[in-house]
């Protein structure tokens, strides 16, 4: 069982903002209590006003230089990038922390965000979710653009790369076009993983076959169980092993008291694992990372398995999530 942290950065109601060194502090004892990822996000989620201290993945790629072994998601919607720009950003990221990054991918459409974007009114619900999963589907594209061994960088033949080792996109669809590919080399976990949260019931398909890890927000381990089970069913179907698709059910710290509940509840809804919630205050980081994370490695070598370590040293072997050779 895995066991993620989602922390969205961004101060609402006059809240004061995280340091770096606060977070930075935060994340390291994270690593040290065996936590598998955190989940950076840097934006409200119900469209009030907020303050953020750091774009998320800049504050990924500096919370990279000050861990080992945690896995670091950052939040970027498909709204506010264009696809070659943000595979890029990521694929870059993924080297700077020798491949633990991953892209939670937001599907939920920010009105606020939008106006920011030339886009005042926004998108109809279906050309917004026809769009996030063209864009999707480009940055998948690009992120295997290279074969591992593509780029020869040999001064003496004067080859940069072999040709037959590098595969553009060449994608025109309904709302992009992208010829590929990035200037970057191929990411160290062959792709950095695709984490999708905020799911609506449409989405379960694309995601089944896309996603490498998927957030539920259903906090009834009957509903979160049924939803798991579809997502499993329908990765089997697209052809991939089930196994390899992760679904953590979300908690939220505040309403968690023990890690006896939190065993409870993963054992219940059958899901791969935990994401916990967590307020972006000095005191919630402390009684998490002070109280309920030790309480936590402590139960985690029985049944559950929390902070078990996995061979290899990427984010995609910390979660066991396998290589995906589709294109």
């Amino acid at each position: 069982m895995h066991l993620a942290i989602s922390l969205n950065i961004a101060a609402t109601n006059g809240q004061d903002v995280l340091g770096f060194g606060q977070i930075s502090a935060f994340v390291r004892k994270a690593e040290a209590a065996g936590v598998d990822m955190v989940v950076i996000s840097d934006s409200s989620a119900n469209d009030e006003p907020s303050t953020s201290p750091f774009e998320a993945t800049t504050l990924v790629a500096g919370l990279a230089t000050v861990t080992d072994r945690i896995g670091l998601v950052a939040s970027a919607s498909t709204l506010a990038h264009q696809p070659y720009n943000l595979a890029r950003r990521f694929a870059s990221l993924d080297i700077i922390s020798h491949g633990r990054t991953g892209w939670n991918a937001t599907t939920a459409q920010n009105p606020r965000e939008a106006a920011n974007f030339s886009r005042t009114e926004g998108f109809s619900d279906d050309d917004f979710s026809r769009r996030a999963r063209e864009f999707i589907n480009i940055v998948r594209l690009l992120w295997v653009g290279w074969e591992h061994d593509a780029l020869l960088f040999d001064k003496a033949s004067g080859r940069f790369h072999d040709p037959d080792r590098m595969h553009p996109a060449n994608f025109t669809g309904e709302f992009f076009s992208v010829r590929g590919p990035l200037n970057i080399a191929r990411s160290p976990q062959d792709r950095p993983l695709l984490v999708m949260s905020g799911l609506a019931e449409t989405e379960l398909d694309f995601a089944s076959h896309r996603a490498d890890v998927v957030l539920l927000d259903k906090r009834e381990a009957s509903a979160a169980r049924a939803v798991r089970d579809e997502i499993k069913r329908k990765a089997h179907e697209a052809g991939r092993d089930p196994m390899t698709v992760e679904v953590l059910i979300t908690a939220d710290a505040r309403q968690e008291r023990d890690g006896g509940s939190l065993e409870g509840l993963c054992l219940s809804s059958g899901c791969d694992g935990i994401v916990l919630t967590v307020q972006p205050c000095p005191d919630a980081l402390e009684d998490l990372a002070e109280r309920m994370l030790p309480e936590l490695k402590q139960l985690g070598f029985g049944q559950l398995g929390f902070g078990k370590a996995q061979p290899g040293k990427t984010l995609r072997d910390r979660l066991e999530s396998g290589r995906d050779s589709r294109r």
